[in-house]
Parts: structure tokens; C-alpha cells; sequence
């Protein structure tokens, strides 16, 4: 069973989908007032290392598995995209711990608008440090959310042989028939890497697990005006701030599966 460590937690979508996928989240690191509430609620026993800048990582416990879902900000196209240049740009404080602790893989997360603005400097120093890196762009409507919600997801490995894992086949609808191809590139970014591949199935994919058993047929009714809920726009910002736990679950999966592989 592969262990996890998780930076830039948020409210821990991708701790759910890896934990669906088998993994084991053996510790999280998030900040934030109302997402911390959220992960004590739901990973009372995980323990919860806080801010990144202040954490001594050689006294933290080694992963097989490092994944964030880094601060958007700096390079959204819907910001000011001040890269380097915003106090939210975190991606130095992350590349610490990835240094010390050596975990045999990374899953990172942001938004599309990270490929044209300092995602260079990622794979630059990935690549310098030993990891193998591979990406794509990968929309919450491939696996049945009634929304697109396109997201870079990057995953590295340490023995650069690594996982081409966007070349999987994401089946159109639940019975595992294929339909029509997508460019990634029409979705709101495209990879930039011709390593990997443009292409997606629409669809959810066919081992991505999960208790859903199809696609979502509606989702949690948060209308713009609406009274007597409580902490409504933390509870907004945090899921738009999140991950959907299918994609993180069917990424993990497909390392579970190169992990069996190489046994």
C-alpha cells in the first residue's frame, strides 16, 4: 500500500480520490481556517502540518507519494498572472519538501494557465532533482460531472521510466463504448507535451472506481442567494478551490497499477 503525503491540502479532494484508489494518507498540510475544519472533521487521526514556509521537513515522515494542489493565483488567466511576482506563488516551498523527503511519485495540480506561466520553472527543476514528468489537461465533464472544470494535473516519477498515463482510453459513457475523440487542446489548454499525447475520450473512465456507479446526474444545490447556511462562502470558496476526487482516484489507480507492474 502506497503512503501519501499531501501539500496544499485544501479540504482534501485529492486525498479522497487516492485514498479510493487504496493509498494511505499518512499526513496533510494546510493553512487555511475553514479547510483545516474540514480535514480535522473527515482526518481527525491524519495529523495536519499547517503552513508549508514553516514546516522542518527532515523531521517529517518519508511518503512513497507526494501531491498539492498549489495555489492557482499567480497564473489563472481570470488573475492578474503576476507568476513569480505573487505572494501566493508557493511552488519554492513545495519543491522543499519534495528535495528531502524523495518520494517515488508526485501528483500536482492547477489550472491550464499554469502551461503558458511557470510551469516551465517546474519542470526545470523536477527534471534537475531526477523526476521524470508528464501532464495533461483533464476536465471534470470526462468523468461524468455536469461541468467542464478543465484542470492540469502533472505526474513524476523517480526512475524515469514512469507512467504515460494520459494515453489511456477514457470510454465514452458507462457501458465502455467508444465515441468521438476531444482534442485536450479544445478543452480549455492543451499539454504541451507531445511525449504524452493530446487526446481524451469523453467519458467517465471505465476503472476510475468510486460509489457514484454513473454519471452525476445533479450536484449540491449552492444558489447565489441563499440564507441559513452556515459559513456559505468559505464552504464555496474551498470547493472551488478543490478537486474533483474522480479524477484523483483514477490517477491513482493507474499508479497503483505501474507500482504492481514493476514488482
Amino acid at each position: 500500500m502506497l503512503t501519501v503525503g499531501s501539500l496544499c491540502t485544501g479540504i482534501g479532494g485529492i486525498d479522497l480520490g487516492l485514498e479510493r484508489a487504496g493509498m494511505t494518507v499518512k499526513w496533510q498540510a494546510d493553512n487555511d481556517h475553514f479547510a483545516r475544519r474540514v480535514l480535522w472533521k473527515n482526518w481527525r487521526s491524519t495529523p495536519n502540518l499547517g503552513d508549508i514556509k514553516k514546516v522542518r521537513w527532515e523531521t517529517v515522515e518519508p511518503v512513497d507519494v507526494i501531491t498539492a494542489g498549489y495555489p492557482c493565483q499567480p497564473f489563472s488567466i481570470a488573475g492578474q498572472r503576476k507568476g513569480q511576482d505573487d505572494d501566493r506563488h508557493l511552488w519554492p516551498y513545495l519543491l522543499q519538501p519534495i528535495c528531502v523527503l524523495r518520494p517515488r511519485w508526485l501528483l500536482l495540480e492547477n489550472v491550464p494557465g499554469h502551461l503558458s506561466l511557470g510551469f516551465g520553472q517546474v519542470l526545470g527543476d523536477l527534471a534537475e532533482i531526477g523526476y521524470d514528468t508528464e501532464w495533461d489537461c483533464l476536465p471534470a465533464a470526462a468523468f461524468g460531472a455536469p461541468h467542464l472544470r478543465d484542470r492540469l494535473f502533472v505526474v513524476a516519477h523517480t526512475d524515469r521510466e514512469g507512467l504515460t498515463w494520459s494515453r489511456h482510453v477514457f470510454p465514452v459513457g458507462n457501458n465502455g463504448s467508444e465515441g468521438d475523440m476531444a482534442d485536450a487542446d479544445k478543452l480549455g489548454g492543451g499539454t504541451g507535451s507531445e511525449e504524452i499525447g493530446t487526446w481524451l475520450r469523453w467519458g467517465k473512465p471505465a476503472n476510475s472506481g468510486g460509489s457514484d456507479g454513473g454519471n452525476w446526474a445533479v450536484e449540491p444545490g449552492m444558489g447565489r442567494v441563499a440564507y441559513g447556511i452556515p459559513d456559505r462562502m468559505d464552504r464555496v470558496r474551498v470547493l472551488g478551490n478543490s478537486v474533483v476526487p474522480q479524477i484523483a482516484e483514477h490517477i491513482g489507480n493507474m499508479i497503483m497499477e505501474a507500482e504492481r507492474g514493476s514488482k
